[in-house]
């Protein structure tokens, strides 16, 4: 059941059964994303994380881009103040993005570029659509990166391959991308959204607190010594433990028959 979001707001909410759906609504714009949408984006995260019946994310654009990028008229008019009113909502929305226990699926068609790149690398699975086009385009306008950029693009594909990727500002083709492991999967343009549906059902089945400290322990084994992430490990399974699914997973198990979980 879709949420009352106007066609004319900058970001559509759209709610199905445990999936929510957050679809970037500027396009004309190829999605661009603005001051307006940054500050949607925020709202809508906030909302989400304190909204335990969410279960699977799915980030989507409308029209023929997922995004392209920062809007260009925000930084035209006043570099500096357009910067800060941009990250400044998108980096508090990023950090709730991070810390969701829903997965987060990124639906991939057109142009990634720029933001819109950084923050597809932002997903823990992405399906892209053959014929989409990738480049994080931040050095081409004279600009480092930002949208956690550099912290999720060394973590996908390496150090080097990440400084190439950025420092040379070249577009990648879905072959490539799925090659680098920027993204999980290339679909016919439409079977994209079905596939994309069908993946959010499956997650949302799932155990969604189990699901949410294994993304998280994922992300920061990399910055973590094996001392530190095994305490972690530890930590994130005695929360488990406390949990109606961990119960139900295990009865299902002796009773041979596939576990019901409810996300609690």
């Amino acid at each position: 059941m879709n949420s009352p979001s106007s066609c004319e707001d900058p970001l559509r909410i759209e709610r199905d059964d445990g999936v929510v759906t957050l679809v970037f609504n500027r396009p004309k714009a190829l999605n661009a994303i603005n001051v307006a949408m940054a500050q949607a984006l925020l709202a809508a995260l906030q909302d989400i994380a304190r909204d335990d019946s969410v279960r699977a994310l799915v980030l989507r654009g409308e029209g023929r881009a997922f995004m392209a990028g920062g809007d260009l008229l925000t930084l035209q008019r006043d570099p500096l103040a357009g910067v800060d009113a941009l990250l400044e909502p998108l980096n508090q929305a990023l950090l709730l993005l991070a810390n969701l226990d829903a997965p987060v699926i990124a639906q991939v068609q057109g142009a990634a570029a720029g933001a819109g790149l950084s923050l597809m690398l932002q997903a823990d699975f992405v399906l892209a659509a053959e014929g989409a086009q990738f480049n994080l385009a931040y050095i081409n306008l004279g600009a480092s990166c930002d949208v956690g950029a550099s912290w999720a693009l060394p973590r996908w594909v390496g150090l080097r391959r990440a400084l190439e990727i950025a420092m040379l500002g070249e577009s990648l083709d879905t072959g490539q991308a799925l090659q680098m492991g920027l993204i999980n999967r290339v679909l016919p343009a439409t079977e994209l959204s079905g596939e994309v549906q069908r993946l959010a059902a499956r997650l949302a089945q799932g155990p969604t607190q189990a699901l949410g400290h294994m993304r998280r322990l994922m992300r920061a084994s990399l910055e973590t010594g094996l001392q530190a992430q095994l305490h972690a490990e530890w930590q994130a399974f005695r929360a488990c433990a406390q949990t109606d699914d961990l119960r139900a997973g295990i009865d299902a198990f002796f009773q041979k028959q596939p576990a019901r979980f409810t996300g609690r």
